[in-house]
């Protein structure tokens, strides 16, 4: 028998039982939309934890202050105070592959205009610190290099800061004194809403120049961190490279003797997350895809209750010349058309889906050409390996007892 006739035979057997069909589809449907689903879930997850992590600034590299060790004990990070102001200046003197420095220090100050007061966070930077950290302003400006080395007196608000102090008021921020902690400092900018990073709310802070912060708010000589930003993301672990070694000399380390700093580097951090979010991806589909063996299943059950069933059809087909391989090509086809059936019926609903809450969410077009491939793929797979089996027990059956079968 031809293969289009072989596959028109199986159609019309399909549409003379829908309903038995539709429920054996069911299983690759609900397995390939789940697979579909949670892979661009999983897609999401990746998407804005990229989006995070790229927020805190750009090809960024982060150096912290060493961690102390007494009596055999390391008390963490930061608990030993080793950056300061000259390493800044080391850094972008010395480290060719280097754009931006910026110093950070900060405190938790009270703000206050007039009636209205907010305790915040207050941090202590340099200019260079918006080509770091990109930051929209609301209005007004951020403070220049001038203004830092002079110790100026100004302060850039945090949407929820600036609402919290001039609510009320019916006044500017802009170019309004507040104290912070009794010392008057002028608005100059208000930063445009920000939302949270994961481990801070952006819009809940103020910033000041670092001298100042330094000179008349923390008093001290030493920095939280410094963040630098790479010439680009290419030269990322050269930066990193050309800091260990300014660093060490500014601190005076000899050979062998550790670090006093650690480095964090950007484009690590999104490897690792990449790797991470990656294996829950993967996870995810594998836990779907069980659904798409316990559809193949279905389908197994139901070729065998069609066997049954079609057994005298079976014996007359045999009887008018049928050879054996044409009775196993018949199942196995029909087999494989539930199956592929179900599965591009699983991909429209599970793409589809994954499609609309990627808009309302804005994340995009989180489907996956690859997860569709796979899909269907598995789909037809399953439809062939659980379709041998009922094939092979037709084919073989005996032409005299398949004609006496009632």
């Amino acid at each position: 028998m031809p293969f289009l006739e072989t596959l028109r035979v199986s159609f019309r057997s399909i549409r003379a039982n829908k309903v038995r069909a539709i429920l054996t589809m069911l299983g690759i449907i609900i397995g390939v939309a789940s697979v579909i689903a949670l892979s661009a879930v999983g897609r999401g997850a990746t998407v804005q934890v990229t989006k995070q992590v790229q927020s805190l600034g750009s090809n960024l590299l982060t150096i912290s202050p060493g961690a102390q060790v007494f009596g055999g004990i390391n008390y963490g990070l930061g608990s030993v105070q080793t950056l300061t102001v000259d390493d800044i200046a080391a850094i972008q003197e010395e480290d060719p592959d280097v754009a931006y420095v910026s110093g950070l220090v900060s405190k938790n100050a009270q703000l206050i205009y007039g009636p209205n007061n907010d305790a915040t966070q207050v941090q202590g930077v340099n200019a260079s610190y918006l080509q770091i950290h990109p930051t929209d302003l609301l209005e007004g400006r951020f403070f220049t290099d001038v203004e830092v080395q002079n110790s100026a007196n100004v302060v850039v608000l945090g949407a929820t800061v600036a609402q919290t102090l001039f609510s009320g008021t019916g006044t500017d921020p802009v170019g309004q004194d507040i104290d912070i902690n009794q010392i008057p400092f002028t608005v100059i900018g208000v930063f445009a809403p920000q939302g949270s990073n994961g481990s801070q709310n952006l819009d809940d802070r103020a910033m000041i120049p670092l001298t100042t912060a330094m000179n008349v708010l923390t008093g001290t000589r030493t920095l939280n961190s410094i963040n630098v930003s790479a010439k680009s993301e290419d030269v990322m672990n050269q930066a990193q490279q050309e800091i260990e070694s300014t660093l060490r000399v500014q601190h005076k380390l000899a050979p062998g003797q550790p670090d006093d700093f650690r480095i964090m580097n950007q484009a690590s951090v999104l490897s690792a997350l990449d790797n991470v979010t990656g294996v829950l991806t993967n996870l995810l589909a594998g836990i779907a895809a069980i659904s798409l063996i316990v559809g193949g299943i279905g389908i197994m059950n139901i070729m065998l209750v069609s066997v049954t069933e079609r057994t005298r059809e079976i014996g007359i087909r045999k009887a008018v010349g049928a050879k054996k391989r044409n009775i196993l090509l018949q199942f196995l086809v029909e087999s494989v058309v539930l199956s592929v059936s179900g599965g591009l019926i699983g991909v429209l609903l599970g793409g589809g889906g994954s499609y609309l809450v990627g808009q309302l969410l804005h994340m995009g077009n989180l489907v996956a050409v690859k997860s569709i491939l796979y899909s269907v793929g598995f789909a037809l797979l399953v439809g062939i390996v659980f379709g041998v089996y009922p094939a092979r027990k037709a084919a073989n059956l005996n032409p005299i007892e398949a004609l006496r079968y009632e």
